[in-house]
């Protein structure tokens, strides 16, 4: 899975990436401007946001983001305990709230609890579409036990279509997620990866639950196109 952390104070910030490391693959943003930049992509599982930036501050970053309807669950990050700071936060689309200082185990529970809340499960390292299992910590996937032959972004493209099920993932997300912003190749890699995850799945009849959306990107259904 994916989490950005939008935090100005780097050494808190390689602090919280190296807590989370196991779980999830990380990008970092130390001013406001440059994490929503990031957050606008809609390509993460889980975002930290620190309150307390020079320029934009946390609120505005997050009040950006639900005006656009991205709806990515977000821990806010503060030094203060006021109980109007919590109001504030909660009033522009916080999911949860965390003081400084805070403990690794704490903040560990709290992105299992959104990530759950969001459909995943982070303990067991599970993710599920039907009777398609997928194994999170070895990437390896399975159909009623048997095994299901994967590539690497074959198995990154359908752990982040199981994710997002009935939204369309645009093909620039899609490359943003997996390939990275800075690859060198183009999004027409999305589609040759798209293909021959169908044709992957096909034995399993779960190709036809993949949608294309011409000119646009992919879902993952939850109803089958045959």
């Amino acid at each position: 899975m994916k989490l950005l952390i939008i935090e100005d104070d780097k050494n808190l910030s390689e602090t919280i990436r190296e807590t989370t490391e196991d779980l999830f693959e990380t990008e970092q943003a130390f001013d406001g401007e440059e994490g929503l930049f990031l957050a606008e992509q809609n390509i993460f599982d889980v975002i930290i946001l620190d309150i307390m930036m020079p320029g934009m501050n946390g609120y505005e970053v997050l009040k950006e983001l639900r005006k656009i309807n991205i709806e990515t669950p977000v821990i806010m990050l503060t030094a203060k305990d006021g109980i109007d700071d919590k109001i504030q936060g909660f009033k522009v689309g916080a999911d949860d709230y965390m003081v400084k200082p805070f403990h690794r185990e704490e903040l560990l529970l709290r992105l299992e609890a959104l990530v759950r809340r969001a459909g995943g499960n982070l303990k067991e390292n599970i993710l599920s579409f039907k009777e398609l299992k997928l194994n999170l910590k070895n990437k390896t996937a399975e159909v009623h036990g048997e095994s299901v032959k994967l590539n690497g972004k074959q198995f990154d493209l359908l752990e982040y279509l199981i994710n997002n099920k009935n939204t369309i993932l645009t093909k620039e997300q899609i490359f943003d997620r997996i390939w990275g912003f800075e690859s060198d190749t183009s999004t027409t890699v999305v589609e040759v990866y798209a293909s021959n995850l169908r044709k992957s799945l096909k034995k399993y009849g779960y190709d036809n639950y993949i949608k294309t959306f011409r000119g646009l990107g992919y879902m993952l259904s939850e109803e089958s196109e045959s």
